[in-house]
C-alpha cells in the first residue's frame, strides 16, 4: 500500500496543471485500502476520484471512480467500474464511462490516475 500511495503523490506532484489537491489513503488491512482524493486544476476544475486497491500481489483495483467537473461545476465525464449498467450490454462491463451527461455511457477500459490526468490536460483551457 505505501508503494501505490507515493506511486499516486508522485504523479500528482509532478503534474503540471494540478495546482493543489487532497488525497487521503486509509488502509484497510495489509494489502487493501481506500484512497480518496480532489484534483483542483489551473482552470479551476475538479477531479474527484477514488480508488479501493489490493496490493498483496500486484496492484489490483477492485473499485475505482474519476469524476471531472469544470469550473462552473458542471459534468464533464466519470470513469468507473460500478455494475449498474449491465442492462446496456457495454463490451467492456463493468467497466465504463459517462460523458458529457451522466446518462451517457459509452464502453471503456479500466484507466489509470495517469490517462486520466492527460485526459484532463487535453480539456483544459487555460485564460
Amino acid at each position: 500500500m505505501k508503494f501505490t500511495s507515493q506511486r499516486i503523490r508522485n504523479l500528482i506532484e509532478t503534474c503540471p496543471i494540478v495546482r493543489s489537491s487532497s488525497v487521503t489513503y486509509d488502509k484497510r488491512s495489509s494489502y487493501e485500502g481506500f484512497i480518496r482524493g480532489e484534483l483542483h486544476f489551473v482552470d479551476g476544475s475538479i477531479l474527484y476520484l477514488r480508488e479501493f486497491v489490493d496490493v498483496e500481489m500486484e496492484v489490483e483495483r477492485l473499485m475505482y471512480v474519476y469524476q471531472y467537473m469544470n469550473a462552473a461545476n458542471g459534468f464533464v465525464f466519470r470513469y468507473d467500474n460500478t455494475g449498474h449498467h449491465k442492462k446496456l450490454n457495454i463490451p467492456t462491463y463493468p467497466h465504463h464511462k459517462h460523458e458529457g451527461d451522466e446518462m451517457s455511457v459509452v464502453a471503456s477500459s479500466a484507466p489509470t490516475l495517469a490517462e486520466v490526468l492527460d485526459e484532463v490536460a487535453g480539456l483544459i483551457q487555460l485564460p
